[in-house]
């Protein structure tokens, strides 16, 4: 089958099969007028009307963009979509002002949704999913990454993984799931975090990669989590399991995550909000993405990871939700979009190339995804705007119209069509 989205104001994408960073940042190229044409799940055609009726015969089908601005499909590279449980409670403390690790301390953040998720059903924790895989493409996610790690036993981990491959073949949107057992010490086996780093890697990961569940691993290194040399261990097997390297790192200090992350060839670091000077040189010179998550730090009320400082080094900046239930409960892209602008400091182009292009590389799928192209999958969404500015200065409602997703019509008139 054949798609042709026809009558934008403008087609907005970056270009390339790789991230852009520092000047090319916000290299977002303007198309106006243009139509996009869609042969099976490909882009065949990106140009002007008149050109595309000389080559090409009627589409099977038509996509009228009313006027709006066509872009590639949100690519979300950090979330914990499959878990149980919500902690608005934690929420309202942090309201009244204790700060998040001392709800931890008492028994609440991570480990209380493990124990919610470990209690969940596979069938329970399925239905969760695919609502917010729902959510997601509705506002015009098409292509997402998920984690493990609110598991943290072979049992749970499992669990997780399984209802994202599920869930993966069930919903529209692309799901890249992720291995990440490494989120936090489970309460049993905080009297020995060493021994629960030897079933991670001994038991754990090998059950995990036998199934193929994953096709990326990631450690939250972090003070009061894992260590430099525990984080190490607990990457050293990725190589060989084929799974690409992400890391939570520098968030609440710097411990040298950012530096790890360049030590370990990592595809992508995530935070960021303490990372050094040296840190961000590091991930600079080995092209390690830096995946910023704003909504974590408007959710939290704290710093903003230091976007300039990263951009101005050359490193290719990614934005993403984290969504999760504790620090940054949200599906939203164009919500974490605007915060990158109005909270972070990026330009509304950088932000939109951080959250197609880059976030697509950060998940080792820049060749495919991420651009408006011919050749890439027919990812695109239609904005009821007349340009992509609109993402940021009409901040606070879904512009998302229309949602194509692999050349087929997943989200019309802002409903969501079910195959």
């Amino acid at each position: 089958m054949s798609l042709l989205v026809e009558g934008a104001a403008v087609v907005a994408t970056a270009r390339g099969p790789r991230p852009l960073a520092g000047t090319r940042q916000g290299a977002l190229e303007l198309f106006p007028g243009a139509v996009v044409r869609c042969e099976g799940p490909d882009i065949a055609f990106v140009g002007e009307r008149r050109e595309h009726d000389r080559r090409f015969p009627a589409a099977d089908e038509t996509l009228d963009a009313g006027g709006g601005t066509v872009l590639p499909g949100f690519v979300d590279p950090h979330t914990h979509l499959p878990f149980a449980g919500f902690r608005e409670g934690e929420f309202d403390r942090r309201l009244a002002g204790e700060s998040y690790a001392a709800i931890a301390a008492s028994g609440g953040g991570i480990v209380a949704t493990v124990a919610a998720t470990r209690q969940a059903s596979f069938a329970e924790l399925l239905a969760l999913t695919l609502r917010r895989l729902d959510l997601q493409l509705a506002g015009g996610t098409t292509t997402t990454e998920a984690k493990s790690g609110y598991g943290l036993d072979l049992d749970g981990e499992l669990k997780q993984l399984r209802v994202l491959r599920e869930a993966a073949r069930r919903h529209p949107v692309e799901v890249v799931p992720t291995a990440m057992p490494g989120h936090e010490v489970p309460p049993e086996w905080r009297h020995d975090p060493e021994r629960y780093i030897d079933v991670v890697v001994s038991e754990i990961y090998p059950a995990i990669a036998a199934e193929g569940l994953a096709e990326q691993v990631d450690v939250f290194c972090e003070r009061g989590v894992f260590t430099t040399e525990q984080t190490r261990r607990l990457l050293a097997d990725a190589g060989r399991h084929r799974w690409r390297i992400h890391l939570h790192a520098d968030e609440l200090c710097d411990l040298g995550g950012a530096a790890l992350a360049a030590e370990l060839g990592a595809a992508a670091a995530a935070h960021l909000l303490h990372a050094s000077a040296a840190g961000i040189a590091a991930m600079a010179a080995r092209g390690v993405v830096a995946i910023v998550l704003p909504g974590v730090s408007f959710f939290l009320r704290d710093r903003f990871a230091p976007v300039r400082s990263l951009v101005d080094a050359g490193v290719p900046v990614a934005v993403a939700t984290d969504c999760n239930p504790g620090s940054s409960h949200t599906e939203s892209m164009p919500a974490v979009i605007a915060l990158a602008c109005l909270g972070a400091g990026l330009t509304s182009e950088e932000a939109i190339v951080a959250a197609t292009l880059n976030a697509a590389a950060a998940l080792g799928r820049a060749e495919r995804v991420g651009s408006i192209e011919e050749g890439k999958q027919a990812d695109l969404i239609v904005l009821d705007a007349p340009s992509p500015k609109h993402l940021v200065y009409h901040f606070g409602v879904n512009l998302v119209r229309h949602v194509v997703k692999a050349g087929r019509v997943v989200v019309r008139d802002g409903t969501l069509r079910r195959p």
